[in-house]
């Protein structure tokens, strides 16, 4: 090498690289920047959309749920006064008659309320005299005994008086009357005859026994003691045939009509409906559960 100071080939010479300086404040914002930037929240905005789809259905059923409770009041609202008008004091009456047609299409103008059976025994004597009174001829005693069933029932078309109390319904129904001829169960008949010493004529004083029967029996079936046997069972069957009426027009229920007091002509003398409200008897029938 000589002194003129060339380089000599070959040699490595240091290249300077531009670096950049980065201060802290960059730094620190950098980090804040990355860790301000998150994923957007998918799960928070499904929920919030499914609420208010929610609300939304629940605000529509209470619509349609309020609107049909107030269609429904408006309608009790509108007949109530009309129910009310048909059923009380004044008015029962009317309202009742109106639907006996209808209640009674295949029963025609009588309601059967009550049988009574019973033995019913005849008795019959017959004594002869001859001789001007002075010879004896005995006496023929004759005797029957049989079953016998009365039926009682009411004409439809009689006079009827209803009338309203609180929920009470007080009804005074047509009079009790026998249903003739009472049915006399001849197979179970007992028959028994004795004559006198001098007298033959048992058989045909059984059959004139027998054929009066029937005439007595009649008389029987409406005296005072066969019809007070038979009242309070008629007075049930009147207060059914009444339940089987408010039940049919909607009025027998716990909020409308809960007992029924029935009474007979003969227990009750009335000129008005508004008569029958001085009554206080027990219910003849009450609702169950009442």
């Amino acid at each position: 090498m000589g002194r003129s100071g060339a380089i000599t080939t070959g040699a490595k010479v240091d290249t300077p690289v531009r670096c950049r300086l980065i201060t802290c404040g960059a730094a620190a914002r950098s980090m804040n920047a990355d860790r301000n930037h998150k994923p957007f929240p998918w799960a928070t905005a499904i929920l919030a959309a499914a609420a208010v789809i929610v609300v939304a259905l629940a605000l529509v059923a209470y619509l349609k749920t309020a609107r049909g409770i107030k269609d429904t009041v408006d309608k009790v609202i509108d007949t109530a006064p009309e129910i009310a008008r048909n059923f009380t004091t004044g008015n029962i009456t009317h309202t009742f008659r109106e639907s006996l047609p209808q209640i009674t299409s295949t029963q025609g103008d009588v309601l059967e309320l009550a049988i009574y059976r019973c033995d019913e025994t005849f008795k019959r004597s017959d004594e002869k005299w001859t001789g001007w009174g002075w010879v004896y001829l005995g006496t023929t005693v004759a005797e029957i005994r049989v079953p016998v069933s009365f039926r009682y029932h009411l004409r439809l078309s009689d006079p009827w008086r209803l009338a309203a109390r609180d929920q009470l319904c007080i009804v005074l129904a047509p009079r009790i009357r026998p249903s003739l001829p009472p049915a006399i169960h001849t197979d179970e008949m007992e028959r028994r005859a004795e004559s006198g010493w001098a007298r033959f004529d048992k058989n045909a004083q059984l059959e004139a026994l027998e054929r009066s029967m029937t005439p007595s029996l009649e008389q029987r079936a409406a005296d005072p003691a066969h019809l007070q046997l038979v009242r309070e069972a008629c007075r049930h069957s009147v207060a059914e045939f009444v339940k089987k009426w408010l039940m049919r027009e909607g009025q027998w229920k716990s909020d409308r009509f809960t007992s029924i007091v029935v009474l007979f002509p003969d227990e009750a003398t009335v000129t008005s409906d508004q008569d029958l409200l001085r009554f206080r008897h027990e219910p003849t029938l009450r609702l169950e559960g009442d």
